[in-house]
């Protein structure tokens, strides 16, 4: 189905979702989710607030049942959810900043469908059985994705240090859905929305907090223990250990009725078996909590059993896609705990041998290469990569168990939100194991379907500055080369914005793959590198070479220029000017570059350490090629001042209203201290006296100039000092500026300093 009309003609979808009968209902669904939702981009931030209005509905005024009011609705929320689960429309969501208050629709669906035993069933419009399972576990799978589950825990080992909280959790989630609901229309932007917005929509706007979901809170604390810990405390007898053993009844049946048939001689041992399976899943016939309580231990217990060769890994694997298919919802465990596992790192490495395990051999050497090649059109060159070609292909028994399990999935539209959620997982896993892990699972999929070949050898290549700390800093080379245009070889020797980036990432020419930009390739990988700390002084390092680079080449064109004209003193001015734009090019990079790697507290490792730690250093002297007062130590100056303001402006912004600008006070004090005591003669500066002098002048005319609210936040004793420090080197005007913004007793001192160099 798919509609993609006007807001009036939606409307009336939207009206006969509420109030038509249940067939209608399911059609006018159906409607929503179609083109209405993909394609309808001028009403679909409508859709989406509609489709997540028909997830809530109120309770009715005349229900009086024991049950939950939402139970009677599951046809027509399995075709909702069923509709918004391809990751295309879960990114519209995204999009429109809508992911909070869907996971608050999802939450109560999962804590009601989730309680519920599939006794009885629904029957669709196809023919097909709707159990509570089904509604269960659509609704789950789309909220795991939304507080991207894939991430944990294996983000927790990517980098050295990881921030508390970084996980998007559902307690997260909720936070952040009822503070935009409670701040909404309060804005200008808002009163605009509020009129753009349906009349008829309605919406819950109470705030909904983790207490209200008992069983998805006990679930994930769960989850979040998993994690911490290898498992313990399963008590025979219990409920939890009857669920367990039908489970794994269930996985592994197979093997159990092969031990039946080669004991037994009764010629009813076939029906035996027969309703063996019927008790199984009779006695699995719980609500999904309590089958998703007991899944961590029925993978433990099928993994333990692989390790020790009481299941082959064909068997394993089987079982893992049968409890998959049983509950859907279990993946989220099978993730979780596999991740968890492979992070300990107590199981053993399996051979990838084709006979036990799938093999990868055929054309693991071929996605090396590729791997290879693909970098090098980057600018890097690690030697080492093709190393893992002729070793044995082994990987992490979890790890093993869950390539496995994503091979047995076909490629239709049915698996595609599982394997939605199954891939990134099992990338972000392969990508923290020792090399090569990603080649083999790159070079195994690569054989099931090979119009993937592209993608998954770039899925690899981003893995290798996880493993290789100089391949990050070379391509963070290659960044400011091809931004400036230094490097010919690199995509583009014009520079700009256009060579750091591309043009995407895609198979453009027959001959293979397009090569990807530098700027690209750090897009993609930026989150995989280890130690995110020391980014900042490679950063510094490059921006000061490239400014190097830069009065070089202006140097030599300088010098070609004067030889052919007699205009010489001005072309020397515009030649500077030049020079003074890539400059300020290449510090925009670099400020981007501390930004997108570490965020805040990168920055402000920057201002408060790095950069004091630069200035104090000491420095082998550049030769100017003949440049008059040091033009390259000038430059260097200036655009440390752009850098670092960027970042600052990155961080905090300019107001003092936004919550990111609370931490500005603090940082950007400690910083001008340091400034001022080096003013007053207190602190030995081991760089050059131009680039300290450019940096000082450069940094307070940008702060007066473009961050006015910044000069408040500093202490008015150091902006005294300041000013002071700017008078020595007759920038009376810009100490003025300074004090001038510092508030009402810094302006005393600033009219004092008029009346003085006035007299």
């Amino acid at each position: 189905h798919g509609f993609d009309g006007s807001l009036p003609e939606i409307e009336k979808i939207y009206e006969i979702a509420t109030k038509g009968s249940d067939d209608e209902k399911i059609s006018a669904a159906s409607i929503l989710c179609g083109a209405s939702l993909v394609r309808g981009w001028n009403i679909q931030e409508q859709v989406v607030l509609f489709i997540i209005s028909l997830l809530s509905p109120p309770v009715p005024a005349d229900y009086s049942g024991s049950e939950s009011h939402l139970i009677r609705y599951a046809p027509f929320f399995n075709v909702l959810l069923v509709g918004i689960s391809p990751v295309d429309c879960i990114q519209i969501f995204s999009l429109h900043g809508m992911v909070p208050l869907l996971a608050g629709a999802l939450m109560p669906l999962c804590e009601v469908f989730g309680s519920t035993a599939p006794n009885g069933s629904w029957t669709l419009p196809t023919g097909e059985e709707l159990t509570s399972h089904a509604v269960f576990s659509n609704a789950f799978t789309i909220l795991l994705m939304l507080w991207k589950f894939d991430h944990p825990p294996v983000e927790h080992v990517m980098r050295d240090a990881t921030p508390v909280g970084s996980e998007r959790s559902p307690d997260y989630l909720l936070l952040v859905r009822n503070s935009k609901l409670s701040a909404f229309g309060k804005s200008a932007k808002d009163h605009l929305k509020i009129r753009r917005m349906s009349k008829i929509l309605n919406f819950c706007m109470e705030p909904i907090f983790m207490d209200s979901f008992p069983k998805l809170k006990r679930w994930y604390r769960q989850h979040q223990k998993c994690i911490a810990s290898t498992l313990s405390g399963l008590v025979q007898g219990t409920t939890v250990h009857q669920i367990v053993d039908a489970l794994l009844n269930m996985m592994f049946r197979k093997i159990g009725r092969a031990a039946q048939s080669s004991t037994s001689t009764t010629s009813g041992s076939s029906s035996s078996s027969a309703s063996g399976a019927e008790d199984i899943l009779a006695r699995l016939k719980v609500p999904a909590w309590d089958i998703l309580e007991g899944a961590p231990y029925v993978l433990d217990a099928a993994l333990t059993a692989c390790a020790h060769g009481r299941i082959a890994p064909r068997e394993l694997a089987t079982g893992l896609k049968d409890l998959a298919d049983f509950l859907p919802a279990t993946l989220g465990t099978i993730i979780s705990y596999f991740s968890a596992e492979v992070t300990r790192g107590i199981w053993k490495p399996v051979f990838m041998n084709g006979t036990d395990w799938p093999s990868p051999l055929a054309n693991l050497s071929v996605v090396l290469q590729q791997i290879k090649k693909f970098i090098a059109a980057t600018g890097v060159d690690v030697p080492s990569l093709e190393t893992g070609g002729s070793s044995p292909a082994m990987l992490p028994l979890p790890l093993a168990a869950l390539v496995s399990l994503t091979i047995t999935y076909k490629l239709d539209k049915s698996s595609e939100r599982y394997l939605v959620l199954l891939g990134p997982a099992m990338s972000s896993l392969g990508g923290s194991c020792p090399w090569p892990c990603m080649p083999i699972i790159s070079a195994l999929w690569a054989q099931k379907v090979k119009r993937w070949n592209d993608f998954l050898v770039f899925s690899s290549a981003r893995t290798v500055f996880h493993h290789n700390s100089d391949a990050v800093v070379q391509l963070l080379r290659s960044c400011f080369t091809a931004t400036l245009g230094l490097s010919p070889s690199i995509m583009c020797s014009n520079g700009g914005v256009g060579a750091l980036l591309g043009h995407g990432f895609g198979s453009h020419f027959s001959g293979g793959m397009a090569p990807v930009s530098p700027g690209i390739m750090y897009l993609r990988s930026h989150r995989t590198i280890r130690d995110i700390m020391f980014m900042t002084e490679e950063i510094v390092s490059l921006l000061m070479f490239s400014v190097k680079e830069i009065a070089s080449r202006l140097s030599q064109e300088k010098m070609e220029k004067l030889k052919k004209t007699t205009f010489g003193l001005r072309y020397g001015q515009v030649s500077l000017g030049t020079a003074m734009t890539r400059v300020k090019l290449a510090a925009s990079l670099g400020a981007s570059l501390v930004w997108l790697s570490g965020g805040l507290s990168l920055v402000q490792s920057l201002i408060k350490e790095t950069l004091p730690s630069w200035f104090i250093s000491a420095h082998t002297p550049e030769l100017d090629r003949g440049e008059p007062g040091g033009v390259v130590s000038m430059l260097r100056g200036y655009a440390l001042a752009y850098f670092a303001v960027l970042c600052g402006t990155f961080a905090w912004g300019v107001d003092s209203v936004s919550p990111e600008s609370r931490r500005r006070p603090k940082v950007l004090d400690s910083h001008l201290e340091f400034v001022a005591s080096a003013l007053d003669g207190k602190i030995s500066l081991g760089c050059d006296y131009a680039t300290w002098r450019a940096y000082v002048t450069g940094f307070v005319s940008l702060m007066v100039g473009c961050t006015h609210k910044w000069v408040l936040d500093v202490n008015v004793d150091v902006l005294k000092r300041l000013s002071n420090g700017l008078r020595q080197w007759n920038e009376e005007e810009l100490a003025i500026a300074l004090l001038g913004l510092g508030g009402a007793t810094a302006t005393g001192t600033a009219a004092e300093l008029i009346v003085e160099i006035g007299a």
